[in-house]
């Protein structure tokens, strides 16, 4: 269904049993998969590929071009999956050419009123952005991760899975796997989500281990790369290992 006060471009492809409100503008190269919902307001632009089953509540801007200076309307995509809720005033931009070209959102993501996900940010599935949290660009959300309200989180920074920050947080590093990562008067890890664990279905036995190897990391008067050591000595352990390799790679370092 698409409502008479409606734009719709013909360019645009449009899946089956897909609602389009009042007053939405859908603009060329753009494609909606099966059963998506746009309640009203809502514009979309291309180039943006959006999957199936997604919600977009009034005044939601998707797909526009960045706001990066060093944009010059090159040729840059947005790509979301599946099963996503993006709430009243949520805004995406496309990518940037200088990072990769493509902002990309996977499936089963809820961002709540006013979350911002700037140019080629990388989302995972099963994240929670709460109202007003901002994403920088070049930022990356891993799995089931949470962002709390009114955070904003540095270009070039990840969150790790599972990891949960608190609100109005200034993440200006990468946010360790399974952590709970608050700015009080400064940026720190508060230890293992334990509840977010919980609710996700880990076991005693798992967080345990992760409990573990934080200590190693967070307490002990080891450094970084002897903390690593001593956790891959002592434990063993995929989801460990999970940590392990997120603080390996991190370019911008974590938040201990």
């Amino acid at each position: 269904m698409i409502h008479p006060t409606a734009i719709v471009s013909p360019e645009a492809k449009i899946g089956a049993d897909v609602f389009i409100g009042p007053y939405c503008r859908i603009g060329d190269r753009v494609t909606i998969g099966n059963r998506c919902r746009f309640e009203s307001h809502v514009i979309v632009e291309g180039p943006t590929t959006i999957g199936e089953n997604n919600h977009f509540f009034p005044f939601g801007t998707i797909g526009l071009q960045p706001q990066d200076l060093k944009f010059k309307g090159e040729d840059t995509r947005l790509t979301i999956g599946s099963d996503n809720v993006f709430r009243e005033y949520v805004n995406i931009h496309r990518g940037t050419q200088g990072g990769g070209g493509h902002t990309v959102i996977g499936n089963h993501n809820f961002l709540m009123v006013y979350a911002h996900v700037a140019h080629d940010c990388r989302l995972g599935c099963h994240i929670i952005m709460a109202n007003a949290a901002t994403l920088a660009g070049h930022v990356t959300i891993e799995d089931h991760a949470t962002i709390g309200a009114f955070s904003g989180v540095h270009q070039f920074c990840r969150i790790g899975k599972h990891g949960y920050v608190g609100g109005y947080s200034v993440i200006t590093k990468d946010v360790l796997p399974y952590s709970k990562t608050v700015s009080e008067r400064n940026t720190q890890a508060f230890g293992v989500n334990t509840i977010g664990l919980e609710r996700k279905g880990f076991t005693s036995e798992q967080i345990q281990k992760i409990k573990t190897a934080f200590r190693l990391l967070l307490q002990s008067k080891l450094n970084t790369t002897q903390a690593l050591e001593a956790i891959q000595a002592q434990i063993e352990s995929p989801e460990v290992q999970v940590l392990v390799d997120f603080i390996k790679t991190s370019s911008r370092g974590v938040i201990k």
